[in-house]
């Protein structure tokens, strides 16, 4: 069987890069991290891989905004490569500092096939916080995101200062009309959070915590699924684990079961399954 390969960016201030590709290698793909600046000079080449992923964390500081002088580089000396690499039918995802990147290149939401045109932004919570927290996410069954196939509640970390997630409304309607919100922020059982404190952790447009361009191939949100992948990450992992000892069960449960590995499973599945 061959390998499905994933190109991890690291770089000036990520920092999610060593979790994101093992999360990818638990997933079953070969993950290799890659700087940004072999992309640029060419010494690494984007046809070699997959999947490519913008990761978390604080790109050149995020100086001038979160993600702008990452999005900036990319854009102007591998801008083409970059729409090439999804015309051939290959996956981006962005996390967390790696969302702010895509919507500050344009790569998302990608309206009618457009990769260049800035629509959406992600700003200061209005709490005001860097807020570091878990979250509970609702999935949008309808939406065509590869990476939430098959995924209903899920519940991950979120690391962030500016994630509120803000579009005019006519952008907002046709993300919505077309169902290229992929999961929302929600409360415990699944219910819209409405704006609701911290359920929706930074005042995000409609709940909105993650989006897909319209073929479904190209996905950022903030929450970070690569920091769920094994069972002890969870905060109530103990609470847990006691519960199921009471009742005589076992409570080990593989890696590769959490909601974050699954989510990055399923984007190894698509490649696979597409025919590498």
């Amino acid at each position: 069987m061959n390998d499905v390969k994933v190109l991890v960016l690291t770089g000036y201030g990520l920092n999610c890069d060593h979790e994101t590709a093992y999360a990818f290698e638990l997933a079953g793909a070969v993950a290799t991290r890659v700087h940004i600046n072999s992309l640029i000079d060419g010494s690494q080449t984007l046809s070699d891989y997959h999947i490519l992923v913008f990761g978390g964390g604080f790109s050149w500081g995020d100086d001038h905004g979160a993600g702008v002088v990452q999005a900036v580089r990319l854009k102007t000396h591998i801008g083409s490569t970059l729409k090439d690499f999804i015309n051939k039918g290959n996956l981006i995802l962005g996390i967390c500092n790696g969302f702010q990147t895509l919507v500050n290149m344009g790569l998302l939401p990608g309206f009618d096939g457009d990769y260049q045109t800035r629509r959406v932004a992600l700003t200061y919570n209005d709490c005001g916080n860097f807020r570091d927290d878990w979250v509970t996410l609702k999935v949008n069954s309808k939406c065509p995101c590869v990476f939430t196939k098959g995924m209903d509640i899920l519940e991950y970390p979120i690391r962030h200062g500016e994630g509120k997630f803000y579009a005019e409304p006519k952008e907002i309607e046709t993300l919505v009309s077309n169902n290229q919100v992929a999961i929302r922020y929600a409360m415990a059982d699944g219910t819209r959070a409405m704006g609701k404190f911290p359920e929706n952790p930074n005042g995000s447009v409609d709940d909105i915590a993650g989006i897909c361009d319209s073929t479904g191939r190209v996905f950022g949100l903030m929450p970070h699924p690569e920091a769920f992948n094994h069972p002890t990450n969870h905060p109530t992992w103990t609470r847990t684990c006691d519960q199921a000892r009471r009742m005589g069960e076992d409570a080990t449960t593989r890696a590769q079961d959490t909601l974050g590995i699954r989510l990055f499973r399923n984007g190894v599945d698509y490649i696979r399954n597409r025919g590498l």
